[in-house]
C-alpha cells in the first residue's frame, strides 16, 4: 500500500467494518498499537475507527491488523470478510474530539452514564456514574458493561459485602460497587493506563478512597470476597478461571461477563467443575452475562 506524502502533520484514520461481537478484542488491540482513541460512529453500523500520529510508511502496521483480524475470525467463526482502510487526516485533537460519540444514557433501572465533560440535570434519579473513559473500555453503553451492572443491582449482598473487579478498565463497575455499599473494593488491571483513567474517574465521582487499585496479577491475591465481577473475552477468564474460587468466601457470588450465547454451556461446565451453581443468566443482544455462587470447596486446577 502506497500514500502519498504530505508536509504537515496528521492523523493515520484506521476504519475497520466488523461484526460487533468482535469490537471489544479489537479495540484492545488498537489501543495497544498505540491509538490515542476507538469509535463506534453510529451504533445502527459495525465500523470501528481509531486514529494514529500518520507515519509514512505504515506497511508494518497494515500487516499486523491482517493477522490480528485473521486469528479474530477463529476465535469468532461468525465474522467474516471484515473491511480494512487507512485514510490521512488533518490535525486534531482526536483523543478528545472522539468523546463526542458518548452520550448521556440510563443504562439500568436504577444507574445513569453521563460523560464527564456534561452537566448531570438536578431532575436525574437514582444512581449517577460520570465517566471519562479515556483509552480504557467500559462507558456502560456495550451490552456486557450493562449486564455486569444489572447483575451487580439484582446480587448486593443485604449484608456487609466486599467486591473484586478483574480488568476494571474504566474504573465503571468497581464505582457502582461502591454506590451500592461494598465495604471494601479491590480494582485490579494489567493496563496501567486503564488505571490511570480509572483513577480519575474515581475522583470525579467523588470516591477517592473507596476502591484500591492495584496492578497486582490475580495470582498473587490472597485474602477473599464476597463478590467478583470479570467482564473479559471468555478466553482470558478460562485462563484465570482457577484464580475465582480461593477468591470467593462459601456462598461469594461470581459474575463474568464478555462471553457469547454460544459459549454459555462452554462455562457452565467450568462452574461445575470448581464448585459454583448457576444463580441467573443474563442475556443482551448476542452477549450473556453468568452470576453463579459458590457453593463447595473448589476442586484444584488440573
Amino acid at each position: 500500500m502506497t500514500s502519498s506524502t504530505p508536509q504537515h502533520t496528521g492523523w493515520l484514520e484506521i476504519s475497520i467494518r466488523i461484526d460487533p461481537i468482535a469490537h471489544e478484542s479489537l479495540s484492545a488491540f488498537l489501543f495497544d498499537l498505540g491509538c490515542s482513541g476507538v469509535v463506534l460512529e453510529n451504533f445502527r453500523d459495525s465500523s470501528l475507527k481509531s486514529y494514529l500520529p500518520f507515519q509514512e510508511n505504515f506497511e508494518d502496521l497494515h500487516n499486523r491488523l491482517n493477522v490480528f483480524l485473521g486469528n479474530l475470525a477463529e476465535i469468532f467463526p461468525q465474522v467474516q470478510s471484515p473491511e480494512l482502510t487507512f485514510s490521512k487526516i488533518e490535525d486534531q485533537d482526536w483523543s478528545r474530539n472522539w468523546r463526542r460519540f458518548f452520550r448521556p444514557e440510563r443504562v439500568t433501572g436504577k444507574l445513569s452514564i453521563w460523560p464527564a465533560w456534561e452537566p448531570v440535570p438536578a431532575s436525574i434519579n437514582g444512581h449517577v456514574i460520570r465517566i471519562d473513559p479515556g483509552p480504557a473500555f467500559g462507558t456502560g453503553q456495550h451490552p456486557t458493561t450493562r449486564m455486569c451492572l444489572e447483575a451487580m443491582e439484582k446480587i448486593v449482598p443485604a449484608e456487609s459485602w466486599t467486591l473484586l473487579d478483574v480488568g476494571t478498565g474504566s474504573g465503571i463497575l468497581a464505582m457502582y460497587g461502591a454506590m451500592l455499599g461494598a465495604k471494601k473494593i479491590v480494582a485490579i488491571d494489567t493496563d496501567p493506563e486503564a488505571l490511570r483513567w480509572a483513577k480519575q474517574n474515581i475522583e470525579l465521582n467523588g470516591l477517592t478512597g473507596s476502591i484500591e487499585f492495584s496492578s497486582t496479577s490475580i495470582e498473587k491475591l490472597e485474602d477473599p470476597f464476597s463478590v467478583l465481577v470479570a467482564n473479559l473475552i471468555l478466553g482470558e477468564i478460562l485462563d484465570i478461571f482457577p484464580n475465582f474460587p480461593r477468591l470467593l468466601n462459601p456462598g461469594g457470588l461470581l459474575i463474568l461477563s464478555g462471553i457469547l450465547e454460544d459459549q454459555v454451556e462452554q462455562v457452565k461446565n467450568v462452574l461445575d467443575s470448581y464448585g459454583f451453581c448457576e444463580h441467573e443468566i443474563l442475556f443482551q443482544k448476542e452477549w450473556a452475562c453468568v452470576i453463579a455462587r459458590k457453593v463447595s470447596m473448589s476442586k484444584s486446577a488440573g
